[in-house]
């Protein structure tokens, strides 16, 4: 008998251990945890679960992105080995595509931020033109007070889009980038 319980023991740490090492873990009463429970769809097209992804993430802040496993533990009654592959391949679809929507909003968002950035600097050049010409008249003064505020403007504008709303999407484009490359595996309980 004590043999028994040691190995038990054993068997419940290297369990234990095999959870929480490096991965994010899960534990689901049904594979429909996994999805919306609105849409009545495939597994295959299904919509993911508001839940499922906002713990996703929750599980996955701390967690490096090299060797990351997302680790599903179904009841081992309820597993489907067709079902998982479904399942598996719909996950790394959404992530990837999710992955690639936030990649392109940074990437436009930086490309709109040079365009003004730009912009303010060719509108500041032209204010300075107006002010340095030779005796300028009244149109040309009243034209550097409107292009020189009007450059500035531009120019902080594109230094802000650059630097500090193309990080508004950084945490999700983060987590997109881990989960696309995130083994995902299935473990009865």
């Amino acid at each position: 008998m004590k043999k028994r319980g040691k190995f038990v023991k054993k068997t419940e740490k290297v369990y234990e251990y095999t959870l929480r090492e490096g991965n994010i873990s899960l534990v689901l009463d049904s594979y429909g945890d996994l999805f919306s429970g609105f849409d009545p769809r495939a597994y295959s097209e299904r919509s993911l679960s508001t839940d499922f992804l906002t713990e996703c993430k929750r599980a996955s802040i701390d967690k490096p992105e090299e060797g990351l496993e997302l680790r599903l533990l179904i009841p081992k009654q309820k597993r489907s080995l067709e079902h998982e592959a479904k399942i598996r391949r719909r996950l790394k679809e959404h992530f990837d595509h999710h992955f690639k929507e936030k990649e392109n909003e940074i990437k436009e968002v930086k490309k709109e931020g040079i365009i003004w950035f730009i912009a303010g600097i060719i509108l500041m050049l032209i204010s300075v033109t107006f002010l340095h010409s030779s005796g300028p008249s009244f149109l040309e003064k009243l034209m550097f007070i409107i292009f020189e505020p009007a450059g500035w403007f531009f120019v902080w504008e594109g230094l802000s889009k650059e630097f500090i709303k193309s990080k508004e999407n950084k945490p999700e484009y983060i987590f997109y980038r881990k989960m696309k490359n995130a083994k995902i595996s299935f473990f009865s309980y």
